[in-house]
């Protein structure tokens, strides 16, 4: 698999003739005579062909994509880069790093404690837990995509000759089983690939963790203190101050989480896909060789983005409020550890070092959702919490998080001054149980206000 966005490994060939009959707009064979020229009972022999192809393949599943597809081929990637079990002195090192992270920050910041449980999990253990909060990413995405490749078949203008509709209905449908088998190949590649370098749950900066659990994956903690000459416990606790903080907020921020899911399905669906390329292979199929269509479907299928007005507001709020959840939390963690821990400020420059060269947020989005996040929105939004806190101070500062409308937008990020002295920026914390709550609980979540 390759890193383009549920990009499928182009096949070379890609010069066949079609040889369409009088009466076949889309070069299938769907002409006089049936498909291919030939009988019914061949096209019947074709289809059964194709759904052992595709049972095979393990496609199906009542949604776009077969999650246990995925599951199989990412825990597969983890084994085979190895994947060992957390013992106990592990567990126990990185439970009393969590204890010991959310004692720290209760100096730093006015939320409360939001880990219930602190779990130390292997490579496969987060895969597992995770999935859930996957499953509502990509599905959105793979959605369009299916429909589209289902489409394609129809031919040009989306229609198929009347008398060739009850025939091609079976074959339409199982090119989509198979598009939901190649969405599930990308994105078991993109999770295998995504859990042998993650280091917690909130990494990508999502709330990807069951409710209430912070973890620490003990093989990431050490791959990401490898060269930096740092002790590992200090290590391991900076991270663990990373990974409590996050809880923090999506613990006690309760339109926060929806906000995230939502913006990031949102878009998703603006998400178009570019069938050129497998248009061009279909009307050379021979539908009496079914691993001819499953090469012919084996073409690169791009994303890109619609250049609409919902299409961009999506994008800004989804990098704008990724980018708030980040800068917050690199602001309160340098708060609880500074005096404490001598290397924080190396750790928190490897941190940007990290997602300034494409660490595990930017190639998980750039595979499943065709985003990348900026490093320069998350330094602006870290200035920009920095410049609050210093204002307003902490009680101000966290205030801001009790509602979505009133939260920095990506105008704010751009021009700080504007907004560190508007009124909004004087709300207090104590005024959390006056606020209705937003529309659908998560608001729109990088900023709505009236004023912004």
């Amino acid at each position: 698999m390759g890193d383009t966005p549920f990009g499928f490994n182009r096949s070379s060939d890609d010069d066949g003739e079609g040889d369409g009959k009088p009466g076949d707009p889309f070069g299938m064979g769907f002409g006089p005579g049936g498909p291919g020229g030939g009988d019914m009972r061949q096209f019947a022999d074709m289809l059964h062909q194709f759904a052992d192809m595709l049972s095979g393949m393990g496609a199906g599943g009542s949604g776009p994509v077969n999650w246990e597809m995925v599951r199989n081929i990412a825990r597969h990637l983890v084994v085979e880069a190895g994947d060992p079990s957390v013992v106990d002195a592990q567990r126990r090192q990185v439970e009393d790093a969590l204890r010991l992270a959310d004692l720290w920050l209760d100096e730093g910041t006015v939320l409360p404690a939001g880990v219930r449980s602190a779990k130390a999990w292997s490579r496969s253990e987060w895969l597992e837990a995770t999935l859930p909060v996957w499953e509502q990413v990509v599905d959105p995405i793979a959605e369009r995509m299916v429909s589209a490749m289902g489409g394609a078949m129809n031919g040009p203008g989306g229609q198929i000759p009347p008398e060739m509709a009850a025939m091609a209905g079976p074959l339409i449908g199982m090119v989509k089983q198979m598009a939901g088998a190649m969405v599930a190949g990308q994105a078991g590649q993109a999770l295998g690939t995504l859990a042998k370098e993650i280091i917690g749950s909130a990494d990508v900066g999502l709330p990807l963790a069951p409710e209430g659990v912070a973890a620490l994956l003990p093989a990431g903690v050490d791959a990401f203190a490898e060269g930096l000459e740092i002790p590992l416990d200090e290590v391991r606790l900076y991270l663990a101050l990373r990974e409590a903080a996050h809880q923090r907020l999506f613990a006690h921020v309760p339109w926060l989480r929806s906000a995230l899911l939502n913006a990031v399905g949102d878009y998703a669906r603006g998400i178009s896909v570019d069938l050129s390329g497998l248009e061009d292979k279909i009307s050379g199929l021979d539908l009496s060789d079914p691993q001819a269509l499953q090469e012919a479907l084996g073409g690169e299928i791009q994303l890109t983005p619609e250049e609409t007005p919902e299409q961009k507001a999506a994008l800004a709020r989804l990098e704008t409020l990724l980018a708030l959840v980040e800068g917050w939390v690199g602001v309160v963690v340098a708060a609880a550890a500074a005096g404490r821990l001598p290397s924080a400020d190396r750790l928190a420059e490897a941190i940007r070092r990290r997602r300034a060269t494409g660490g595990p947020a930017e190639h998980t989005f750039a595979a499943l959702v065709g985003l990348e996040l900026r490093p320069r929105r998350l330094r602006e939004a870290e200035a920009l919490w920095q410049s609050v806190t210093a204002l307003k101070g902490v009680d101000g500062r966290d205030g801001l998080w009790a509602h979505p409308d009133l939260i920095p937008t990506a105008d704010d990020l751009a021009n700080p001054d504007a907004f560190l002295h508007s009124s909004d920026a004087d709300f207090d914390l104590s005024q959390l149980d006056e606020l209705p709550p937003s529309e659908d609980q998560g608001g729109d979540g990088a900023g709505g206000r009236p004023d912004a």
